[in-house]
C-alpha cells in the first residue's frame, strides 16, 4: 500500500525542509513538493508538525537479570513503549554469563526477542568472560551482525574484566572492525568504598552515588582509553555521566583517535538530589553510573552540542519500585541497578531544543542519525530519504504533555520523570511504513519487528 505524509517539515540532520513523504509498502519511494498531486491509498496531515526518522536507542537492557530479578519489560512490553515513544529500533545487549560461550548467548537472546518485538532491533553482545574460545567467537558474532562487544570495569565477581582482558578483548576488536563498548567505572575502589559506607552504618540510596563518585568515572574512562589507543581499537563509552569522563574523551577525540561516547537522558534531567529523597524514594533512581550533582547537567549538553557526547541512549533497565527495587532496603549495595526510560527519550531530547540547549536537527541527529551509522544501519535507517525504511515519526513540537506512571507503556510501577511538563509529543509513528501509533492509540503488533544485521561503525578512521 501507498502513504502520503503531507504537509510536514522533514527534518533530518543535515537540515530542515517543507516536504511531502511518499511512502510505498515498506521504504520511503519520495520526497515531494509540498502540494504535489499524487493519489495514495492512505493520507497522514503532518501540518504544523516535524516529520522526523523513528528514533533509535542504542541501549536497552530488556529481560536482563541482575541482582536475583529481572529487568520489568519484556521484548514485548518494552519494544511497544519504544514505539509509543517515537523510537522504532532498539539495541538490546545479549549477555554473558561466566562459562557460557558468546554464540550459546547470542542464540538464548534470540529465543527472547524473536517474533515478541514491536518494532526492530539488533543486539550487542556483553563479554564476561575472556579466552580463547570466547575471542574466536567474536568473530562469528561479527558474521552474524552483531558487530560490538560490551566490558565492564565495574562489578567484579560478576561482570568485571581486568585490563588485561580488555587488552585481549580489544585487539580482537582491532583485528575484525568491531567496536568495543565500556562501562567505565573503577568497580575495585567502588567496592571498597560501598563495604566502607555499609560498616559506618550508611545504608540510605544516596550513598550509591557518594559511593561511586565522578572521579572513578573519570579514572576508568581514561584507562580505556589508554587501553584502545595501545591496541588501535576503536571504543564507545556507554551512559556517560560526568565532566571528568567527558574531558578524558573530548581530549581523545582531538587527537583523532576512534573514541565516541553516549549520554543518556537521566543525566541531563536528574541529579544526586533524586537519589536523596526520602522514605526509600531515592532507590527509584538508583543505576549506574549514578546520577551525579547538578553541575554536571550543563557540561553534557555542551558535550552534545560540540559531538564530544556523539549519541543519546537511555540505558533503559527498569526495576519496579515494589518487590524489586526494595530488595535494597537496609542495604543499598542490593538494589537493582537500572531506570525506566525507553519511551521518553525523544520527547525529553525535544525538551533540549525548546529550551535552546540543542538545535532542531541536532536532536534528530543525537537520537537517530548518528546511532544508524555508528551501529552499521545507515542509510537503511536514521533518515528520511528514498530507499530508506519508513521508520517516520510525525511530531507534534507545540503539544503539551506531563509525564506520569498513570499514563506511560512502560512495564514498570514509576516513572523517573513523574510530574515533569513536556512541550512536544509523538503524533503518529510507522515502524517500515505500517503505522503502529497514532492519536487513536496503538495500532502495531508484537512480532512485526526485525532483527537487523548490522554493519560496522561508519564513523571509523
Amino acid at each position: 500500500m501507498s502513504l502520503l505524509i503531507k504537509g510536514g517539515l522533514v527534518v533530518n540532520a543535515t537540515g530542515a525542509v517543507p516536504a511531502d513523504v511518499l511512502v510505498d509498502g515498506e521504504r520511503i519511494a519520495a520526497l515531494l513538493a509540498p502540494g504535489f498531486p499524487l493519489d495514495a491509498d492512505e493520507v497522514v496531515d503532518a501540518t504544523g508538525k516535524y516529520v522526523i526518522p523513528g528514533g533509535i536507542d542504542a541501549h536497552t537492557h530488556m529481560e536482563m537479570p541482575f541482582g536475583g530479578t529481572f529487568s520489568a519489560d519484556t521484548f514485548a512490553t518494552g519494544t511497544t513503549a519504544a514505539a509509543w515513544g517515537g523510537t522504532t529500533t532498539i539495541i538490546d545487549f545479549a549477555v554473558q554469563a561466566k562459562g557460557t560461550s558468546l554464540l550459546s548467548t547470542l542464540d538464548k537472546w534470540h529465543a527472547k526477542a524473536d517474533g515478541n518485538c514491536a518494532v526492530d532491533y539488533g543486539f550487542h553482545m556483553i563479554v564476561s568472560d575472556v579466552n580463547d574460545t570466547s575471542l574466536k567467537e567474536m568473530e562469528s558474532c561479527v558474521e552474524a551482525g552483531v558487530n560490538t562487544f560490551k566490558m565492564f570495569m565495574a562489578y567484579p565477581g560478576v561482570f568485571y574484566a581486568t585490563d588485561g582482558e580488555i587488552l585481549r578483548a580489544m585487539r580482537k576488536a582491532r583485528e575484525t572492525g568491531s567496536t568495543i563498548m565500556m562501562h567505565a567505572e573503577n568497580g575495585i575502589a567502588i567496592d571498597q568504598l560501598v563495604a566502607q559506607a555499609l560498616a559506618e552504618g550508611r545504608t540510605d540510596p544516596v550513598e550509591h552515588g557518594l559511593t561511586r563518585p565522578p572521579e572513578l568515572e573519570g579514572e576508568a574512562t581514561s584507562r580505556a582509553i589508554t587501553l584502545a589507543k595501545v591496541t588501535g581499537s576503536p571504543l564507545y563509552i556507554v551512559h556517560l555521566s560526568a565532566a571528568q569522563a567527558l574531558d578524558a574523551v573530548t581530549k581523545a577525540r582531538d587527537t583523532g583517535q576512534n573514541v565516541f561516547a553516549e549520554t543518556c537522558p537521566q543525566y541531563l534531567y536528574l541529579s544526586l538530589e533524586d537519589l536523596a529523597r526520602p522514605d526509600f524514594e531515592g532507590s527509584k533512581y538508583v543505576a549506574s553510573p549514578p546520577l551525579r550533582p547538578k553541575e554536571h547537567q550543563s557540561e553534557l549538553w555542551r558535550g552534545l552540542r560540540t559531538n564530544d557526547l556523539s549519541v543519546v541512549s537511555t540505558d533503559h533497565c527498569p526495576f519496579c519500585f515494589k518487590d524489586q527495587k526494595e530488595l535494597g532496603r537496609g542495604d543499598f549495595s542490593k538494589i537493582p541497578n537500572g531506570m525506566p526510560g525507553v519511551e521518553h527519550r525523544m520527547d525529553l531530547l525535544h525538551q533540549g531544543v525548546v529550551k535552546g540547549e540543542i538545535s532542531l536537527e541536532r536532536w534528530v541527529e543525537i537520537s537517530s542519525t548518528t546511532p544508524a551509522r555508528m551501529f552499521g544501519l545507515h542509510p537503511r535507517k536514521g533518515v528520511i530519504a528514498p530507499g530508506a525504511d519508513a521508520d517516520i515519526v510525525v511530531y507534534d513540537p507545540n503539544a503539551q504533555q506531563t509525564i506520569s506512571a498513570a499514563t506511560h507503556h512502560m512495564n514498570v510501577d514509576y516513572s523517573a520523570y513523574e510530574g515533569m511538563e513536556l512541550t512536544g509529543r509523538v503524533d503518529t509513528v510507522l515502524s517500515r511504513g505500517r503505522i503502529v501509533v497514532d492519536g487513536n492509540g496503538f495500532h502495531g503488533a508484537v512480532g512485526h519487528g526485525k532483527f537487523l544485521s548490522r554493519e560496522l561503525n561508519q564513523y571509523l578512521v
